[in-house]
């Protein structure tokens, strides 16, 4: 893990953000890109085309954004922590993807739903769509991470052969912490498999890996959601992590669909890799 691309919009979620990013890069010392998107009004000439600026109002705005950019900074990254720092003018969504390529970033991590006190920023409405689109996995904090550690992650899955490849990645991500993995089938009245058949599928899922600190849960629950969600909570879990596909968003598993309940419910962190 070498770039980790925090964007940022002063909220309190994207705090929290920036706070799990710091403790991730020191545990791999990787760059920390802080990128904060501004949408400006119609009839401002947009500086990525090389022209000046012909309101001093909007010169002055950014010039008082870059100092709240580089506060920001100095609050959550220490100097052992490489950060650098970028002011775009452009659509949140479409500049957070962009930039997460052009640094070929690892790791995206978002506050979920911040608000900002200026209604050009709207960071924190895009969460949802970087993680329904985004090739690159998303990391999404709902709360502080002051005192969290990665000791114990729940990969959650229907276990099927398209969601290997995200379960590799997953495992490069865990493999940094040392952290002890919770395969995770839910079991829900409307989808039944017995228990044996259900671990059997896991067993086969991880034939072709290489995982010394795992545990095989078959959780049975009204709904997947809530199944994840429950389990979560009883093994105390650090980190929440399982597929998307861009159809669905936050997260289209199984046979059916794990709604953005989830994703609105869950207040531990939750890593989305796009299969």
């Amino acid at each position: 893990m070498k770039n980790i691309l925090v964007p940022i919009d002063f909220s309190k979620p994207s705090e929290y953000a920036a706070k799990m990013a710091a403790q991730i890069a020191k545990k791999t010392n990787a760059t920390i890109y802080l990128i904060h998107l501004i949408e400006l009004p119609k009839g401002v000439i947009d500086m990525g085309a090389g022209s000046r600026f012909s309101i001093p109002e909007s010169m002055l705005y950014l010039r008082k954004v870059r100092e709240k950019v580089l506060t920001f900074k100095d609050s959550f990254f220490d100097e052992s922590i490489a950060v650098k720092y970028i002011i775009k003018l452009n659509n949140p969504f479409e500049g957070i993807q962009k930039y997460a390529d052009k640094i070929d970033a690892d790791l995206i991590i978002m506050g979920y739903k911040g608000h900002s006190e200026f209604e050009e920023i709207i960071i924190g409405s895009n969460t949802e769509k970087v993680v329904r689109s985004s090739q690159r996995p998303v990391l999404v904090v709902k709360k502080d991470s002051k005192k969290f550690k990665l000791k114990r992650l729940v990969f959650a899955s229907n276990f099927k052969a398209e969601n290997k490849e995200v379960f590799r990645k997953f495992l490069d991500f865990a493999s940094v912490f040392n952290s002890r993995i919770h395969l995770l089938k839910v079991n829900t009245p409307s989808h039944f498999v017995s228990t044996v058949e259900a671990k059997q599928k896991i067993k086969d899922f991880i034939s072709d890996f290489e995982i010394s600190n795992r545990k095989i849960h078959i959780y049975g629950d009204v709904s997947v959601e809530k199944g994840i969600l429950n389990f979560s909570k009883e093994v105390n879990a650090n980190l929440i992590a399982m597929a998307t596909h861009g159809r669905s968003g936050i997260a289209h598993l199984f046979t059916g669909s794990v709604t953005k309940n989830l994703s609105k419910n869950a207040l531990k962190p939750m890593l989305t890799i796009k299969v």
